[in-house]
């Protein structure tokens, strides 16, 4: 550009042999700013594209050396006028070329700019004054800062941003897709992007160069890519045509931003409005039966509306535990703790037992029976009088196969279960146990009652530490 431009002002500077008026007529027409001075440095005319980007029109005669109502270097430094290039090609004899300054107009705007001054000589060679044609760099400027502000934006974005030709090879490749894919911009550029595409997906490359070569952009395009290390990956991707200065297409840029984060969320979420939905109905199954069973053994309406409501309250703090944890499951402790704290003081309780973590399915079952044993303690038991001791345990067999629990109630009250064949009775025998494959006893004494329960730990534990 600069030697175009040098030609140029050559050029304007041959014309100084030409009638003067003939000259001045085509300088003022030229729409680049373009003066002349004498050999001292005094202006001695300029064009209306200089007055314009001065932004006043000098005194022709009286001003010297450039036009420009204040000068700065580019780093921002007042420039004295005897030291803008013009006063320097005169006073040294020379072109100057290659420097840029900054002019600042009397409304207080600055625009950068790159002079071209160019001595001017008679017929025997003297130094007779210096043309000065000057080049707005204000576009330039603005497209190198915009530039500079896409790069570093490119270069920051936590997307794989890449650009390629229309036949796939790629041509740029930023830090983020760095990150996403695994291979270094060494790696990747001048190479195909079908490196990143599985195998039975490369027809989707061909569909997205159609759709770029019509000039159509694709928005958030969902699909699969492979990484280096051969793990696929979801990716959303956005692609858009690249032309050259004519308008033709030549290429394509893409983002691609990963969401495999995002769809693992999403299919768990599925999974556990599913496992929620199974849980619900198992939920009725059971609040129905407690219903049917409680009416069938209730005396009148009061005592069955208590128990109902009592035996679901039950439910929905095993189902408290359970959402807490994401249906992950809940500690034997915390179970037996979330059931029995409603009837009585937690520290006359005694548990011991190892950490296992609950099946949601034996959360259910095992929070129904821990609720009617409190249930039957604070009517007959120990969380009706200030005497006696419960002592809850738990292991697991020897051979890691079999769970067992104990509920021990003693040296309280005398013991009794309610009715011989009422629901309590019912769910410790026969409700808890067969829902979790196991073998349920109860066995009464005079001031004690213990109730004890064995059953697979395959059905028992979601996970052991």
């Amino acid at each position: 550009m600069d030697i175009a431009q040098s030609n140029l002002i050559s050029s304007l500077a041959a014309l100084h042999s030409v009638d003067g008026l003939s000259r001045d007529s085509l300088i003022m027409a030229l729409p680049i700013p373009v003066y002349t001075t004498d050999k001292s440095g005094i202006i001695t005319f300029y064009n209306r594209a200089a007055a314009e980007f001065w932004g006043r029109e000098p005194r022709i005669g009286e001003e010297a050396w450039c036009g420009s109502w204040k000068l700065y270097w580019p780093d921002g430094t007042p420039m004295r006028h005897d030291e803008c290039p013009m006063a320097t090609s005169l006073r040294e004899g020379r072109d100057v070329r290659g420097l840029e300054a900054i002019a600042e107009r009397p409304d207080g705007t600055r625009v950068a700019f790159r002079p071209f001054p160019v001595l001017l000589r008679d017929n025997s060679g003297e130094v007779v004054g210096a043309m000065n044609m000057l080049v707005d760099l204000t576009e330039q400027k603005r497209n190198e800062e915009s530039a500079q502000h896409l790069a570093a934006i490119v270069e920051s974005s936590d997307d794989a941003i890449v650009s390629k030709t229309l036949a796939g090879i790629v041509r740029s490749w930023n830090r983020g897709a760095e990150r996403v894919f695994g291979y270094t911009a060494e790696e990747m550029i001048g190479r195909s992007i079908t490196t990143v595409i599985p195998p039975e997906r490369l027809g989707e490359e061909a569909s997205i160069v159609d759709k770029v070569r019509k000039g159509e952009r694709l928005d958030h395009y969902e699909t699969i890519r492979v990484r280096k290390d051969g793990v696929r990956i979801h990716v959303s991707l956005t692609v858009s045509p690249v032309k050259d200065s004519t308008g033709r297409i030549i290429g394509a840029s893409k983002i691609a931003r990963d969401i495999t984060e995002r769809k693992e969320k999403e299919e768990r979420i599925v999974m556990l409005m599913r496992e929620v939905n199974h849980r619900v109905k198992n939920q009725y199954a059971v609040i129905l039966s407690m219903i049917r069973e409680t009416g069938n053994r209730a005396t009148d309406s009061t005592e069955f509306e208590q128990q109902v409501r009592e035996r679901i309250m039950a439910l929905a703090r095993s189902h408290d535990l359970l959402v807490h944890a994401e249906w992950r499951g809940a500690t034997v402790a915390d179970l037996l703790l979330a059931q029995i704290k409603p009837f009585g003081d937690e520290s006359s309780v005694a548990i011991s037992g190892p950490l296992i973590v609950l099946q949601p399915n034996a959360v259910q079952y095992l929070g129904i029976a821990f609720h009617e044993l409190a249930t039957n303690s604070a009517k007959y038991g120990v969380f009706s009088a200030d005497q006696g001791s419960i002592a809850v345990d738990w292991y697991v067999g020897d051979d890691g196969k079999n769970f067992y629990l104990t509920w021990t109630e003693s040296d309280g009250p005398p013991v009794r279960l309610g009715r011989a064949h009422g629901f309590g009775k019912i769910v410790l025998e026969r409700v808890t146990p067969l829902s979790l494959g196991a073998a349920g006893t109860l066995e009464q004494a005079p001031k004690r009652l213990v109730w004890t329960l064995r059953a697979p730990m395959e059905n028992i534990a979601a996970s052991l530490p």
